[in-house]
């Protein structure tokens, strides 16, 4: 699940050894727990999530039999760790904005030291993520917002939890430039989120868009269709004539014509089609059903 540019996972699944915290389950059995606090836990409601304050003796019911129905974030830190100060405020306010999708569990080393050695926790601020009644992820030191987002959204993918993407007001800021024709703003407003979170497929399109949009900026398009049609192997006519048909609405035939080109071509002007076909993939994204398709399409074209 990590992203190894984000973090260094610690373990294998498997690795922590939890037995020695689990005790019998009474009979009859009980109830699912639901992600909320039980009356008289330990922390406290935030914004409709709970924040809960851990121990030993809480331990099973806070998160192993809690994370069987809601993923549980444990967060082992100390009042005296300076970079935990900095972590747990954001791990608090990621909880409320998660709406009760996950728990935000806090374990303090000092006072809990045995929970920290089944963990093997070296160093702190040190996060778990359960999943299940067994860890699945983990991470260590203090992570950048956007990159800590991006790990808890897999965690809730790793607990089946779906949930909508919070809005990022970044993203809000490069699209208005965008939409506004501001077209450098744009790009510097893109390339700023990919550099703090390198794998934002929104981010990648809007900066694609940046670049079809200066291709295409004081074109005729009616020209430019034309002039791709009467001359099939002029490279340039045929990528200016693609991105125009992205434009209209068209991208399932400018993939065509591109992949097309791709087959003809061979050398540096394949590799130019390929790469301008990619670019325009990425406006789309991955997940589009006519990107798939003709990402099948490009490769048998490649081999």
């Amino acid at each position: 699940m990590s992203d190894p540019r984000i973090t260094s996972s610690i373990f294998t699944r498997g690795a922590v050894d939890l037995s020695a915290l689990r005790t019998p389950a009474p009979s009859p059995a009980p109830a699912p727990v639901q992600a909320g606090p039980p009356a008289g836990a330990p922390g406290g409601a935030v914004g409709g999530v709970t924040v809960v304050d851990v121990t030993e003796a809480t331990f099973q019911s806070e998160v192993l039999e809690r994370s069987l129905t809601t993923p549980v974030v444990v967060d082992f830190w100390a009042e005296w760790c300076q970079p935990c100060k900095q972590l747990s405020p954001v791990l608090e306010k990621l909880a409320v904005e998660g709406g009760g999708a996950w728990v935000l569990a806090k374990v303090d080393v000092d006072a809990n030291p045995r929970l920290a050695q089944m963990f093997r926790v070296q160093g702190i601020p040190m996060v778990y993520a359960v999943v299940g009644g067994q860890p699945v992820d983990a991470f260590s030191g203090v992570v950048p917002e956007p990159q800590l987002r991006q790990w808890i959204q897999a965690v809730l993918k790793a607990g089946g939890v779906s949930v909508a993407e919070p809005e990022d007001p970044r993203l809000d800021e490069a699209d208005d430039a965008l939409m506004s024709g501001d077209l450098d703003a744009a790009e510097q407003a893109y390339r700023k989120i990919l550099a703090e979170t390198p794998t934002d497929a929104a981010a990648e399109a809007g900066l694609a868009q940046v670049g079809l949009a200066r291709r295409v900026a004081g074109t005729d398009p009616q020209a430019a269709l034309t002039a791709a049609a009467s001359d099939p192997d002029d490279v340039d006519a045929q990528l200016l004539a693609a991105d125009i048909e992205v434009l209209s609405g068209l991208a399932d035939q400018a993939y065509q014509r591109l992949v097309g080109l791709v087959r003809r071509t061979s050398g540096d002007d394949r590799e130019k089609v390929r790469q301008h076909l990619v670019g325009l993939f990425a406006i789309a994204g991955p997940e589009d059903p006519a990107v798939a398709s003709a990402r099948r399409a490009l490769a048998s074209a490649l081999f």
